[in-house]
């Protein structure tokens, strides 16, 4: 069997949860992994016996990759992923896809025209929670939703941010509570209401941090034009991680999740309950626990779309949807106003 030749760019946190699946894969093989740190691209290419190297244009002129994962800070998504659509290879991309709109907009445009599957890392929608409220939504038993809100409270302290060379910064990472921790609390609620944003009013601040420049705590509330609301707050000063929640008011009942569980409380006193351990999970060497364990399955989906077995679910133009609320919400701190969405 032919398998997929693949390379990993960059080799920091996330490099573990784009490798550990990629190994696991009887179709797929990791060429070359690559890391301007060459202690980090070094460890990596020993953990996982392939290649490695610190110039990446070097790394695809030997391995001739099919497949590219870009793991790279923020600012240099959009950049890398166009250039290698367009030597024609496929680009898998962690969230979020850019930091400004007109750059995720423009690879889309690319990626149709080279012909290649460009996906952005969500990898939340695959978690057993979000997969059964989708699945009640979408099947009438909750029935669409009302009205949303979400909450995250992490910790992100200014030590976190003085190890890292691009956190915490407006051009590298092009925001912070927002773009980088709500963003998937945020891609959840957008997917589950399913309809088109009219408005976004948003206000963001950095309240508790001395060293980074970034938004550290936001508050924002969403029109959507098919009545639904949506309300969100997330900081990123507290003293821990806790859960994220989501509760959603629907036509039919109330569900609250987090990434890992999900209570649905129907209007006839039905209570369905799900959580993560009823499914086989894939062990990451040094993840976050918030990062959840469906890297694989998205990766996987990924991989049969390059094979033409399936469809790609998390494209660009699907990731565009909820770049565009960010954006928007950004903007709307910007301005002190809310910011209408075209129609």
């Amino acid at each position: 069997m032919n398998k997929l030749r693949t390379c990993i760019i960059g080799c920091g946190n996330i490099f573990t949860m784009h490798a550990t699946p990629v190994l696991s894969f009887e179709d797929v093989e990791l060429v070359g992994v690559c890391d301007i740190k060459a202690d980090r691209a070094e460890a990596a290419g020993k953990r996982c016996n392939t290649a490695f190297y610190t110039d990446y244009r070097k790394m695809i002129a030997e391995t001739h990759p099919d497949v590219v994962h870009v793991c790279l800070p923020h600012y240099l998504h959009p950049i890398v992923s166009r250039e290698m659509m367009e030597q024609g290879i496929h680009v898998l991309c962690e969230k979020p896809a850019s930091i400004r709109l007109e750059d995720t907009i423009s690879n889309i445009e690319l990626a149709k025209k080279q012909g290649v599957q460009y996906g952005i890392i969500f990898q939340c929608r695959y978690n057993t929670a979000s997969k059964l409220v989708k699945q009640y939504i979408e099947d009438g038993t909750l029935g669409k939703v009302i009205s949303a809100r979400s909450v995250l409270t992490w910790c992100k302290p200014d030590t976190y941010y003085s190890l890292s060379d691009w956190k915490g910064t407006w051009d590298k990472e092009g925001g912070g509570v927002v773009i980088d921790q709500a963003i998937h609390s945020m891609d959840l609620v957008n997917w589950f209401i399913g309809a088109n944003p009219v408005s976004v009013y948003a206000h963001l601040d950095n309240r508790g941090h001395e060293i980074m420049e970034v938004d550290d705590s936001a508050e924002g509330y969403i029109k959507y034009d098919n009545g639904a609301t949506y309300g969100f707050w997330a900081m990123n000063n507290y003293g821990c991680d806790e859960p994220i929640e989501i509760r959603l008011l629907c036509e039919h009942g109330k569900a609250v999740l987090s990434y890992d569980e999900a209570i649905i409380t129907l209007d006839d006193g039905t209570v369905i309950r799900r959580d993560q351990s009823t499914v086989d999970q894939m062990e990451y060497e040094n993840s976050k626990k918030y990062w959840g364990s469906q890297h694989v399955t998205q990766i996987r989906q990924f991989y049969n779309s390059v094979l033409g077995k399936e469809t790609l679910e998390i494209s660009g133009e699907e990731a565009l949807k909820i770049q565009k609320i960010v954006c928007a919400v950004y903007e709307s701190s910007r301005q002190g106003k809310p910011v209408l969405f075209e129609q």
